[in-house]
C-alpha cells in the first residue's frame, strides 16, 4: 500500500463464516447462526479493534442486526486500546432501500451512517435522514467506494474500518481494490444451492490474472472450524 493510500482510506478488514462449500446462507437469503460461539467471540473482538463496522443493506434488513459492540468487557477493551466507547455503524445502501424501521435503527449507541447513490429517491432519503447520523450519496448507478472511504476517513476519523457483508459487498469491495485483509472462519457443514450466496457474490472478475490477490497470514483449528486470515497481497 502507498503512503498516500494509507493516509486517505482506512485500513479495511472483512470478516465472513462461510461453509465448507462457501456459503454464507441458503439459497432464501435467510443468514441463520451456522458458526460457533467461538466465532461470534471473535467477531465481536474485531469489532473493538475498529473505528466502524460496514454492513449491506440486505443484511441489516434481513436479521435484527445491531452492530453493537457486544459484551461489556468489549468496551471496556475499546477505552483501553483509545478508542471511542463504540465504533460507527456504516449502512451501504445504492438504492436507499433499507428500511427506515430496521432493527439497527431502534439502537442509538453510537452514529449511524448511510452510503448510498444518485439511485436513491428523494422520499428514500428523507426517511433516512430522519432516522441516521448521516446520509451520504456518492456515484451514479454505484456506490463510488474509493470516495465513500475518504469520506469516512476525512469526515468521521474512520482509520480501520470492518465490513461484514454481505456478498455483494464484500465484492464490490474486492473489486475495487480496497481490503487490506479477510478473516474467514470454515465451518463444517454443507449448505449446497447454485443461488445461495457466497462471500464475494456481484460482479466478480472475469479473468482470473485480474482476480484479487491474498496471501494467507495465518490459520488456526478451534474445535471443527478452521479460522484464516488472509492479506493482500504485495504489488508487483
Amino acid at each position: 500500500m502507498s503512503k498516500q493510500r494509507s493516509a486517505e482510506l482506512p485500513f479495511v478488514l472483512v470478516n465472513m463464516a462461510m461453509s465448507a462449500d462457501g456459503k454464507i446462507a441458503t439459497a432464501n437469503r435467510a443468514v441463520a447462526t451456522f458458526s460457533s460461539a467461538r466465532d461470534h467471540e471473535h467477531l465481536h473482538e474485531l469489532r473493538a479493534t475498529a473505528d466502524a463496522v460496514m454492513s449491506g443493506a440486505r443484511t441489516v434488513d434481513l436479521n435484527d442486526y445491531t452492530l453493537g459492540f457486544g459484551a461489556e468487557r468489549f468496551r471496556k477493551l475499546r477505552l483501553r486500546r483509545g478508542l471511542a466507547e463504540c465504533h460507527l455503524r456504516v449502512i451501504v445502501s445504492g438504492s436507499g432501500s433499507v428500511s427506515p424501521r430496521a432493527e439497527i435503527f431502534q439502537h442509538h449507541f453510537s452514529p449511524i451512517l448511510v452510503l448510498t447513490t444518485k439511485r436513491a429517491s428523494a422520499t428514500r432519503l428523507e426517511k433516512l435522514r430522519a432516522v441516521a447520523d448521516g446520509v451520504k450519496s456518492l456515484g451514479t448507478d454505484r456506490l463510488d467506494f474509493p470516495a465513500a472511504l475518504r469520506w469516512l476517513r476525512r469526515d468521521w476519523n474512520v482509520k480501520r474500518l470492518l465490513c461484514e457483508g454481505g456478498g455483494e459487498l464484500n465484492d464490490a469491495l474486492f473489486h475495487a481494490g480496497l481490503v487490506d485483509e479477510l478473516h474467514l472462519t470454515i465451518c463444517p457443514r454443507i449448505i449446497g444451492g447454485r443461488h445461495a450466496p457466497t462471500i464475494a457474490d456481484g460482479l466478480g472478475f472475469a479473468k482470473l490474472p485480474d482476480a484479487f490477490q491474498l496471501r494467507l497470514a495465518s490459520i488456526k483449528r478451534v474445535g471443527g472450524e478452521l479460522f484464516c486470515v488472509f492479506r493482500r497481497a504485495p504489488e508487483l
